[in-house]
């Protein structure tokens, strides 16, 4: 773990790092047990003694069906929800922090649109941002939103790029996390992460993060995050001028 930023007392970041680690097993756990909940139906089902088949073809969509209820969330679903972690200032992640679920992973994939390769755009809602290429594809990205009341849409250009940029807390954020530092110069442990592109003459950028656990969620002021290597990624590829389209709903 980084060291604590000044004026962000040291029980505070350890209780944090505490709550991101609890997060991260609760998900593992979850995980587990989703497949637990379909093997064991399926096992009864083609294991049990000699039955007729009208029984075993009637039974069938009952035990999927009963298994989808006790289903829990899975871990793309929890992530597209709501989250209250509070920012970590000082908090280093781990390289397996930063192991996003296959979802969220860089990757080519197919995309139509009639933009330019090269070009920008944002789904708020799937929690990702692509980056158009040529023939129907697009280099795609998980990302974190902002919450609700913090999602906005519109068409901007990059106007800045900035290498470990600085993080200076607005008087709102500071209100509601009175323990956050006034100011917190560029460095691993910075909740802006390892790059930064700023868009237009707003206060939003699409930045890197020191919680890669927020990857997939609605948790930011209105910024765009991804992890450190996705952002370093995105910044060697995209020039000061590119054209960034932000989209709340998906296209039909």
């Amino acid at each position: 773990m980084g060291r604590p930023a000044t004026g962000c007392p040291q029980p505070a970041i350890l209780m944090l790092h505490s709550t991101a680690r609890i997060w991260r097993m609760a998900e593992q756990c979850v995980e587990f047990t989703s497949a637990l909940v379909w093997i064991f139906p399926m096992l009864w089902i083609f294991l049990m003694p000699p039955i007729s088949l009208v029984f075993r073809l009637r039974i069938v969509p009952v035990a999927f069906g009963l298994a989808f209820l006790a289903m829990p969330a899975s871990d793309a679903l929890a992530q597209r929800e709501q989250m209250s972690l509070p920012d970590q200032p000082g908090y280093v992640p781990t390289p397996a922090d930063e192991e996003l679920p296959a979802e969220f992973q860089r990757q080519v994939v197919f995309y139509r649109s009639s933009e330019a390769p090269g070009t920008i755009i944002i789904h708020t809602s799937e929690r990702f941002l692509y980056v158009v290429q040529p023939n129907g594809r697009a280099l795609r990205y998980g990302i974190g939103v902002g919450r609700d009341g913090f999602q906005w849409q519109g068409l901007l250009r990059i106007t800045r790029k900035q290498e470990w940029p600085d993080w200076t807390p607005p008087p709102e954020m500071i209100q509601r996390q009175p323990y956050l530092p006034r100011f917190m110069a560029g460095g691993p442990g910075n909740p802006m992460g390892a790059r930064a592109l700023y868009l237009g003459t707003t206060v939003y950028r699409i930045h890197g993060t020191n919680q890669p656990q927020t990857i997939g969620s609605a948790v930011s002021s209105g910024c765009f995050r991804l992890v450190n290597s996705d952002v370093t990624d995105l910044y060697d590829r995209i020039p000061v001028g590119t054209k960034v389209i932000v989209r709340q709903k998906p296209e039909l």
